[in-house]
């Protein structure tokens, strides 16, 4: 998890669970009353109200901004509300009601700069929760209720950040047992990597707990998804100067889930708040937030990564720790420990950190060569897509169909999206499927501007008829008509319908289509038409239409979909 260059307090705060902070009692002369001790909590409310009232201000000054639209400037004031909690000093574990404030105030913000109204169907409205009796200090906290979205807001999802789990493992006795074979396989391994440092068996011991219980899982997973990013993180680790063998940060920050959140608020593949974001130039607006994409916040890991090794002459594990905790507070366990040596540093810094550098290595000589430590994972294919630049607030549903696929391969493509259409006002360079481009670049040509985010794509048979479209789609000929001006049926494969009034009947096909027949399948729970079409290798609009249901839709377990058949082989009755 990435924080400023100079943070005052351990980036515990962005990667420990939710606990309740232990009350210490101050220890005083016998015969004194306990009724006149303060415990450390009392003692530190006025500091708390100090720092929760500073919050407050840049709050209130980034809504009045936001009233008078003016968002860069409440943007800035929203920004510096939590900074004021987060380079307070504090360690915001310490009191209960400033933990629960915090998590308040990152959702209100959220909220302030989304205006969610309308929410799309089945979804719902998340927020953190504070506890019953929590002071909320001013700050509204909206209910976890389902809402209705505006068109173009669509909820981001987010996957838990691997980090916050990492701050509570506490390891085994087996697996904190250690023999002379494991590390000298490990130093064999360490030998071939493209750093140097010095091994520890705590390294070993991480080793030993992904090679068991719940750890092979993750490393298994993270494994395989690594397949997907590992050529881009790779050549950006390579251009900025840091060894490719610590590309596997990415794994400990985020699983290598683009739009993996830590409950402080940290998001994206290599965990990025919003203030170290902004500094290597990622942006965090309405409509996009870089940290949650991919090539830019790569490229600012690794930037930043660099920086920290600069700062620390070369040494990557204390560039890594800083990463993770903030180079204030390396600095000073360096200071305390009078030597700018992780191992030595040790004693001095947080435990999450303690657990995060050594994690890293662990996973990184696992990743070196899986077979040697039982791991027998195929990593995914490498992300394939083609970049097309267009225009100001193109529909993601728009771009969708016309590249064949479905809104949720569109998403997954580019989730530094926060809804379902590009940024209004700019031009935007989308992801599709690779090969599909210039199929997407040619069909907007013919999309009018102020049409692009609510115009739809349908397919069309060879050979059909104007009327017969409209008679499916309940659109009159002269709109088609008027919307796809020059287009010759003859040749044409998909044409454009307004959004308003599209309806997805049966469509038959024509009769000369010898031998068409239909087979069936039954839905599986979280299944939608896209997906079954794309399990079949089937057109997903081809299959809509022959169920009269949009591709998108989420469909019933057990729910029968009809399928054409293509002819080659009997389609079985069900998925299973």
């Amino acid at each position: 998890m990435t924080r400023k260059a100079v943070p005052v307090f351990s980036s515990v705060l962005f990667v420990v669970a939710l606990s309740t902070p232990a009350v210490i009692q101050a220890q005083g002369p016998a015969g004194s009353s306990a009724r006149d001790i303060q415990t450390e909590v009392q003692k530190n409310e006025p500091r708390v109200d100090q720092i929760i009232e500073r919050a407050n201000d840049h709050f209130r000054k980034g809504k009045l901004n936001l009233e008078d639209n003016k968002r860069e400037q409440a943007r800035d004031e929203f920004d510096k509300a939590v900074d004021a909690i987060l380079m307070s000093g504090m360690d915001v574990r310490s009191s209960q009601r400033l933990q629960t404030y915090y998590l308040e105030l990152v959702e209100r913000i959220y909220r302030e700069e989304v205006p969610l109204t309308q929410l799309a169907p089945n979804a719902t409205t998340v927020v953190a929760q504070a506890p019953a009796n929590a002071k909320t200090d001013g700050v509204e906290i909206a209910q976890a209720q389902p809402k209705q979205q505006q068109i173009g807001f669509v909820q981001q999802g987010f996957e838990p950040s691997p980090l916050d789990a990492l701050s509570k493992l506490i390891l085994t006795e087996d697996e904190k047992t250690v023999t002379a074979e494991q590390l000298a396989n490990a130093e064999q391994v360490k030998n071939s990597l493209d750093f140097k440092f010095t091994m520890n068996p705590l390294v070993q011991q991480y080793i030993n707990f992904y090679q068991g219980r719940g750890g092979r899982g993750t490393m298994e997973s993270g494994l395989r998804r690594s397949g997907r990013y590992m050529k881009i993180a790779r050549d950006a680790f390579r251009k900025a100067g840091v060894p490719e063998d610590i590309v596997w940060l990415g794994q400990v920050e985020s699983a290598w889930q683009p739009r993996a959140k830590s409950w402080a608020a940290a998001s994206g593949l290599w965990q990025f708040i919003g203030s170290t974001g902004a500094a290597y130039g990622l942006r965090q607006t309405a409509w996009v937030d870089e940290r949650n994409g991919i090539e830019k916040p790569t490229s600012a890991s690794a930037r930043h990564l660099k920086d920290l090794a600069n700062r620390y002459n070369g040494d990557w594990l204390l560039a890594m720790a800083a990463y993770n905790t903030g180079a204030g507070n390396v600095d000073r366990a360096i200071s305390r420990a009078g030597e700018a040596n992780f191992w030595k540093i040790y004693p001095y810094i947080a435990q999450e950190t303690r657990n995060y550098v050594p994690n890293i290595l662990a996973v990184i000589l696992i990743a070196k060569n899986p077979e040697k430590y039982g791991f027998n994972v195929r990593p995914e294919a490498p992300m394939s897509f083609d970049p097309v630049p267009v225009p100001s607030a193109t529909s993601l549903r728009l771009i969708a169909e016309a590249t064949d696929t479905s809104l949720d391969h569109i998403q997954s493509l580019n989730p530094e999206l926060k809804r379902d259409t590009t940024p209004r006002g700019e031009a935007f360079t989308v992801r599709v499927p690779a090969g599909r481009g210039k199929q997407l670049a040619s069909l907007l040509k013919r999309v009018p501007g102020d049409r692009r985010d609510t115009a739809r794509v349908i397919s069309v048979a060879p050979g059909e008829e104007w009327q017969s479209i409209a008679n499916r789609t309940g659109v009159s000929v002269a709109t088609l008509q008027s919307m796809n001006a020059g287009v010759d049926l003859n040749s044409a494969t998909k044409l454009l319908v307004p959004n308003s009034t599209i309806r997805l009947t049966n469509w038959k096909r024509s009769a000369d289509t010898p031998g068409a027949s239909l087979n069936r399948v039954k839905a599986r729970k979280g299944d939608t038409i896209a997906k079954i079409a794309a399990a079949h290798n089937l057109s997903a609009n081809e299959v809509a239409r022959l169920n009269g249901i949009a591709p998108n839709t989420a469909l019933q377990a057990g729910q029968e979909i009809k399928l054409p058949s293509t002819g080659s082989a009997p389609a079985p009755t069900s998925r299973r």
